[in-house]
């Protein structure tokens, strides 16, 4: 047996310093083990060359089965990565291009005129913060999933509780208790596993407002208190990135582009100052109705489509108010202030 084992090492080894690839090899130690296998079958026992190779063809049966065993394991194992990198290429593409899948996904896009193929690739190539995955954030990040947006960042510190989803649609009933931030990202990559989603489970603070929408190319905001309102809008117009703003009451919603680097009002233009508590309740006071979140926060999704693509004209400079309880919506005009502690130094 010592003499198969050293026959084998030299065909291995000696092969591989000549330079024979893999599969010669493989091929000439099968051969190998078929004239020893032969040996024993052949010849009878107690013969000198099938002493020198074992002496028992059971023996070499075992080994065969073993060494069958390991070279099946390494093949499966090798096909797994390969499908594993095979897919990995398939969801993250390199240098901003499509895979097929992605074409035939957003091909409702592609073949609209405003957006096209060059649209498309900037929803790709975006990078878009959303601030709170409540209400409004709910439906923005599902559409802004399955628009294709790039990189989609998402904040909040709150956990998905049974009251939120009667409106909060991204969550579901499994998903209590769950920080909503995890909750939002299983959602969006199941819908859409070609977006990257970085999840924040923290407040939205001075101590990450400025760095964090700095990393951004766009900001929603859906939070539903006026000093995260205002601290997001500092952050944005210090770094010079649009916010699209939402807000919710009872039946009623409204949402504008906030952009002064483009000539629109900030935030604090509009609202200069928080209103009385008791003017502004909150949705829990208050109350909501269900679908109103994603009829205001779908539309919010819509502007950042139009704001990263260039379609269209986007609320910059207006402010949609909609009316769910009559079916009635109007625009007004919004206009810089001036002298605006904000965002006044902006030209």
């Amino acid at each position: 047996m010592l003499l198969v084992i050293i026959l084998a090492a030299a065909l291995w080894f000696g092969g591989g310093f000549l330079g024979l690839p893999r599969r010669v090899r493989l091929a000439c130690l099968v051969l190998l083990f078929g004239a020893v296998i032969g040996i024993q079958l052949i010849f009878p026992e107690g013969h000198m060359l099938r002493v020198a190779t074992g002496g028992d063809v059971r023996l070499w049966v075992l080994v065969g089965g073993f060494l069958a065993l390991v070279l099946g394991y390494r093949a499966g194992l090798n096909a797994l990565h390969q499908r594993a990198d095979k897919g990995a290429a398939d969801v993250a593409p390199s240098g901003g291009t499509f895979t097929e899948t992605e074409l035939n996904r957003y091909a409702r896009h592609i073949v609209l005129r405003e957006v096209g193929g060059a649209g498309q690739k900037a929803l790709k190539q975006a990078k878009v913060l959303v601030v709170g995955a409540g209400g409004l954030g709910a439906p923005a990040l599902q559409y802004l999933a399955a628009a294709g947006v790039g990189t989609i960042g998402v904040i909040d510190d709150d956990e998905v509780e049974n009251a939120n989803l009667q409106r909060q649609v991204i969550h579901t009933d499994a998903a209590i208790g769950m920080p909503k931030v995890f909750s939002a990202a299983q959602a969006m990559q199941a819908q859409n596993p070609f977006v990257q989603v970085r999840p924040y489970h923290r407040r939205f603070s001075e101590e990450v407002a400025a760095k964090l929408v700095a990393d951004y190319d766009l900001v929603l905001d859906g939070t539903d208190n006026f000093d995260t309102r205002y601290l997001v809008n500092r952050a944005c117009v210090a770094a010079g990135v649009p916010l699209i703003s939402g807000a919710l009451s009872q039946w009623e919603g409204q949402l504008s582009v906030f952009d002064p680097a483009h000539g629109a009002p900030c935030y604090a233009c509009i609202f200069p100052g928080a209103p009385a508590a008791h003017l502004a309740p909150s949705c829990a006071e208050a109350g909501v109705i269900g679908p109103l979140p994603g009829v205001i926060g779908s539309m919010m999704a819509l502007e950042a489509v139009k704001v990263i693509t260039g379609a269209g004209t986007p609320l910059r400079g207006q402010m949609v108010i909609y009316d769910a309880l009559y079916g009635e919506s109007r625009t007004i005009t919004v206009a810089r202030r001036e002298g605006c502690p904000t965002c006044g130094h902006v030209q």
